[in-house]
């Protein structure tokens, strides 16, 4: 196996990982420090650097809680950030050695979020449910993201009655730099109504971030006449754009407001992407999923995909040595 170094993320790093990021396995802007940072008061960033002598081989976005680390647990997903023409072997080596960094700096566990496939490179090694099956790893939970490969887009009988009723009530969609009818008349009812939470991100979150990638974060709204209907928050990628919110007032099966919504959208906006992921339909971490939700997106020709959330023992780091024969 090569020999590798790990080194703790510090703020004078910042370009340095910025320009890793942006030129690794994955397609998001979420790893980027200004994105990770803007919630920085709420979590102990324990982010690491994996070099092979001088060079930037890989990165782990996470955080630490006591004698654990999570691949962030203020991210949707996670798990090692490496180069595109990195061989298989190499990245088992450089698991190797964070999770032997882990376990000699006292943390006992590592809890990585998968990264779902449609944010990776096409080129890229992804052998990372190979290695937690090696590691004995604990699958804690599992979610199924609702993703529409848009070469394959069609539209049932629900959907098409939709999109015509949001024809017939005379609905129009506007793209908004404003977060705040959104997320005040529409999102945080809904949310608190529906299921007693709150969006992940606050309005004065999402407006911060906004700033910092506007051309990454886009705000859709449906109106009836000046009056906001619905909306959805999209988090744009190369290749994907991610539903982050998607929300609608009493009146949206009515009006047809996210029929509506959804095939502008996918036939107007998003055309060009590979993917239009609606994100999760699981409930109960994992253990149950929301039937009519799901129903609605599959109503697009969206299908399932898998995102899975392992728990490692950093001790057992040594159950990766010898693989291969």
């Amino acid at each position: 196996m090569q020999n590798f170094k790990v080194l703790q993320y510090k703020p004078s790093l910042k370009n340095e990982w910025n320009a890793f990021a942006l030129d690794s396995n994955q397609q998001t802007f979420l790893f980027l420090r200004d994105f990770m940072d803007y919630h920085s008061d709420r979590f102990q960033d324990f982010s690491l650097m994996i070099y092979e002598e001088d060079e930037l081989m890989a990165l782990l976005p996470a955080n630490r809680v006591g004698d654990a680390v999570y691949s962030h647990q203020g991210l949707t997903y996670g798990g090692l950030i490496y180069k595109s023409s990195l061989k298989s072997q190499e990245t088992i080596s450089i698991l190797k050695t964070v999770l032997e960094f882990l376990d000699e700096n006292g943390i006992k566990t590592l809890l990585i979020k998968e990264l779902p496939f449609v944010f990776l490179d096409n080129q890229s090694n992804n052998p990372l449910a190979y290695l937690c099956f090696k590691l004995k790893a604990q699958l804690q939970r599992m979610d199924m993201h609702s993703t529409l490969e848009l070469k394959f887009k069609s539209y049932n009988r629900s959907r098409k009655n939709g999109y015509k009723r949001g024809l017939k009530n005379n609905l129009t969609v506007r793209e908004t730099d404003d977060f705040e009818s959104f997320w005040n008349e529409i999102l945080i009812p809904n949310l608190d109504n529906k299921h007693d939470v709150k969006p992940v991100h606050s309005l004065e979150e999402v407006q911060l971030l906004k700033s910092r990638f506007p051309n990454k974060i886009r705000q859709f709204n449906v109106y009836l006449k000046d009056k906001i209907v619905a909306g959805t928050t999209i988090f744009e990628t190369k290749h994907v754009a991610h539903s982050q919110y998607i929300s609608g007032n009493a009146d949206k099966n009515t009006l047809g407001s996210l029929d509506f919504l959804h095939h502008y959208l996918l036939e107007d906006v998003f055309a060009d992407k590979r993917y239009f992921n609606f994100g999760i339909s699981n409930e109960d971490n994992g253990q149950h999923i929301n039937e009519g939700l799901q129903y609605w997106k599959e109503g697009f020709s969206a299908r399932s995909i898998t995102q899975g959330f392992y728990k490692i023992d950093t001790a057992n780091y040594k159950l990766l040595e010898n693989l291969y024969v």
